[in-house]
């Protein structure tokens, strides 16, 4: 790695729209709330965490050269993000996610990441044109990567020689692109973060804790799962290890991007040299800080 305070953040980077209200919905609900547009996406939900931690990110991703984009973009900078490594399209808009949340916790999302998708392996030319690295010698270090990308580009990054010396971290986007992550279910360095939900579809199974499905998806291939269930037991599985830890009782004020917190978390304490118990235990903090809506460090 460069640095080591660089971590490269591969996927989504969008603006993120947010209605949120403090009572019970259901569909055809129509109730007053907040509507707020903040940076978004999962890559850039990750960063804006890694920051906070006092790392440099460094955003492979597709921006628009729109005005959104260029707003997107100015903001990424001034966070403290390297942006200068972004493929900036003239033909493709900014993408961007929208999401309505109630007091009974997420009511629906549409992400809209196509252009990210159409933008394909363009995102990892500077891995391969000597600005981050080169087939012959390619990134040594961090990268979080998120289930935005296509399943293509997903196996085309699990066989390349420009991360064969990195070490991934990989997250769906969502439940319904979770099986994206299988084209990285046997490499040997990718640690997988995912949900119950998220693990079973993965292992087209259904699990009642976190602690089986870490270790079925070990069991499957991966190299190392991570798997949370709300306020419920997070588990980390290896090979060789498996060990479980409750988060934190707190009431929930805000869920879109709870698990991109825990995962930038996680990543940060493990780069501090943290063993792994007090690496998930400050993730579970950090995530239910978020989520309770103060500052997540």
């Amino acid at each position: 790695m460069k640095q080591t305070s660089e971590i490269l953040c591969i996927g989504s980077v969008l603006w993120d729209v947010i209605g949120r209200t403090a009572s019970h919905m259901r569909v055809g609900s129509d109730v007053p709330g907040r509507i707020h547009r903040l940076p978004g996406g999962v890559a850039m939900n990750i960063a804006m965490t890694l920051v906070r931690f006092g790392l440099r990110p460094v955003l492979l991703s597709a921006v628009g050269r729109d005005a959104e984009g260029d707003e997107l973009v100015a903001e990424a900078g001034r966070m403290g993000m390297e942006t200068a490594h972004l493929y900036r399209s003239d033909d493709l808009p900014t993408d961007i996610y929208m999401a309505i949340e109630g007091a009974n916790g997420l009511i629906a999302a549409i992400a809209d990441a196509h252009s990210l998708e159409q933008a394909g392996d363009k995102i990892l030319r500077p891995l391969a044109d000597g600005r981050l690295g080169t087939p012959g010698a390619p990134w040594e270090g961090l990268v979080a990567l998120d289930g935005n990308l296509t399943v293509e580009l997903l196996g085309q990054i699990a066989e390349s020689d420009l991360f064969a010396r990195a070490d991934l971290r990989v997250a769906p986007a969502s439940p319904g692109k979770a099986e994206r992550l299988l084209a990285l279910m046997g490499h040997p360095s990718a640690t997988l973060y995912v949900n119950l939900e998220e693990a079973g579809l993965l292992c087209h199974a259904t699990f009642e804790s976190s602690e089986a499905a870490a270790r079925a998806l070990v069991k499957r291939g991966a190299h190392r799962a991570l798997v949370t269930d709300g306020g419920r037991a997070a588990t980390v599985a290896t090979q060789d290890a498996c060990f479980t830890q409750t988060p934190p009782e707190v009431l929930v004020t805000r869920v879109t991007g709870a698990g991109d917190t825990f995962m930038a978390a996680h990543i940060a304490s493990e780069a501090e040299g943290m063993d792994p118990n007090a690496a998930l235990r400050r993730a579970l903090v950090a995530a239910a800080t978020y989520v309770s809506g103060d500052n997540p460090l």
